[in-house]
């Protein structure tokens, strides 16, 4: 692990139901391989409702969605109030560049949960039914004109163990090369 690259969580977050905001938790509980216990994407095979729709043979992919807090704080310069759990994000972090984050990386969260970043959150117009506008104040460029995704990344669950706000996250970087990571 790098202790170069270490964050914080500030909240956990669940939701039951395939509502689109998540309720925070003073603790959530990790499973092996199949996400947050009782949340509504916990499961061994994809739990996103038009996936399903797809193949619902699909392996879950996106059993953990995590947010850092600095989007949360860019959004509120822009006049959006969003607070923790409110895009459908199970763990929201500090300190981290999640989204600089290559695919492959082992988040090591307190003293026992691990989870490993699969891609990226695919924005969706959901977002738009919180405050209008939401869904593309996610969404940025880059110099080349590249669509840049700014609302979380997605992982699975390696090792379970509950975690809590307060709670350390170290990085775990996978071996070279690194492949960015893409959405899911």
């Amino acid at each position: 692990m790098s202790s170069e690259l270490e964050g914080v969580v500030k909240a956990v977050s669940r939701g039951p139901s395939h509502n689109f905001s998540k309720a925070n938790q003073v603790f959530i509980r990790l499973i092996e391989g199949h996400g947050v216990e009782g949340d509504a994407h916990h499961g061994v095979t994809d739990q996103h409702r038009s996936h399903v729709k797809r193949d619902p043979t699909l392996p879950n992919l996106r059993q953990v969605h995590l947010i850092h807090a600095e989007l949360l704080d860019e959004l509120a310069d822009k006049g959006f109030r969003i607070l923790p759990g409110h895009m459908g994000e199970n763990v929201t972090t500090r300190g981290l560049d999640l989204l600089s984050l290559p695919r492959g990386t082992k988040l090591h969260i307190g003293p026992e949960a691990v989870i490993e970043l699969t891609g990226l959150r695919n924005p969706c117009s959901q977002l738009d039914g919180i405050r209008k506008g939401l869904m593309a104040a996610t969404l940025d460029k880059d110099a080349d004109g590249n669509l840049i995704r700014k609302a979380g990344v997605m992982s699975i669950v390696l090792t379970g163990g509950d975690i809590r706000p307060g709670d350390a996250v170290a990085v775990e970087l996978p071996p070279e090369p690194h492949q960015p990571l893409e959405k899911v």
